[in-house]
């Protein structure tokens, strides 16, 4: 999970002209913050009604009421999305503002609350401002303009909400990958002579190698004739694992044991076809059961010898 700490030095380092260059691409001119800094005033009289019809509205669901049950959180949330709209409208959109904005966007992803709630409650804070605007600023075309400025504003912290979840998922999602590519693989013996290997997760250059090891030392000490290797919970193979594969079946050759390559799926298939993986090369089959026929055959015509 990424920690606040790590959010705010992402833009705090960011020099002004990267800063120029994110409202640049938001459509934010000059004119948009003029605009918006001139209700820093006005909006402090109406922000407390908005935020009070926010909560009523988000309240009416189950789950915000659940989450929002004690009172004095409820009351901390509200000055905070007080701070919030203040900071919004004081024409200031520098390096703390952006860091400040992907502080909260990790808040409501550690909270769960997901993009859709997010963005759908956002959209009727938004409509809430625009009425007050309607109702307090000059003319209603003057209105219209501040409110699309706000617009242009809101999508941009919208975006950095989002990409602080993007951010998240990558994080949980690298950190599980990491935990699966570093199980061990366990080798275990199906009978005298035969042994299996299921290898489920990430299987990594330095996972095969591993693996490897595992395997020539279970074959010298179980005196093994045949090894199944069952790779069906392996969901993507690289070149380097793949012609690691080859090398670890050539050695396990040499020291007198059949391999067997069991669960290659489609996905896995179709990648070693594009590697140029030779197929000759590998004893395959698609299910364990099928494999294990075959390590049966191989080891009745050793008897047979």
């Amino acid at each position: 999970m990424l920690t606040a700490q790590q959010l705010n030095s992402d833009f705090e380092s960011k020099t002004e002209g990267e800063i120029k260059k994110l409202l640049s691409w938001s459509a934010i001119e000059d004119a948009d913050v003029e605009r918006i800094a001139s209700i820093a005033s006005v909006s402090e009289d109406f922000s407390d009604a908005v935020i009070q019809k926010f909560y009523d509205h988000i309240l009416s669901f189950e789950e915000a009421a659940d989450m929002f049950a004690s009172e004095s959180t409820l009351e901390r949330v509200k000055r905070g999305q007080k701070e919030y709209f203040r900071q919004l409208t004081a024409g200031v959109y520098d390096q703390k503002y952006f860091a400040e904005r992907k502080r909260i966007g990790q808040i409501h992803e550690t909270a769960g609350i997901g993009p859709a709630l997010y963005i759908g409650a956002y959209a009727f804070y938004l409509n809430q401002v625009g009425l007050e605007l309607l109702e307090r600023v000059g003319s209603p075309e003057e209105a219209f303009r501040l409110h699309l400025s706000l617009l242009k504003l809101a999508h941009l912290d919208m975006a950095l909400a989002l990409q602080t979840y993007v951010e998240a998922r990558e994080t949980t999602i690298e950190a599980q990958q990491r935990e699966m590519s570093e199980l061990p693989t366990p080798v275990l013996q199906v009978k005298a002579g035969l042994l299996l290997v299921p290898v489920v997760g990430t299987l990594d250059s330095h996972r095969a190698r591993s693996l490897t090891i595992a395997l020539l030392e279970s074959i010298q000490s179980m005196r093994a004739r045949v090894l199944v290797l069952d790779i069906t919970g392996v969901s993507a193979v690289d070149s380097m694992v793949a012609n690691h594969l080859l090398q670890t079946m050539t050695a396990a050759r040499l020291m007198g044991a059949h391999s067997i390559i069991t669960g290659i799926s489609p996905t896995v298939a179709e990648a070693l076809v594009k590697i140029g993986v030779d197929a000759t090369s590998l004893n395959t089959f698609g299910d364990l059961e099928r494999g294990f026929e075959e390590a049966e055959r191989i080891m009745s015509a050793h008897r047979e010898e």
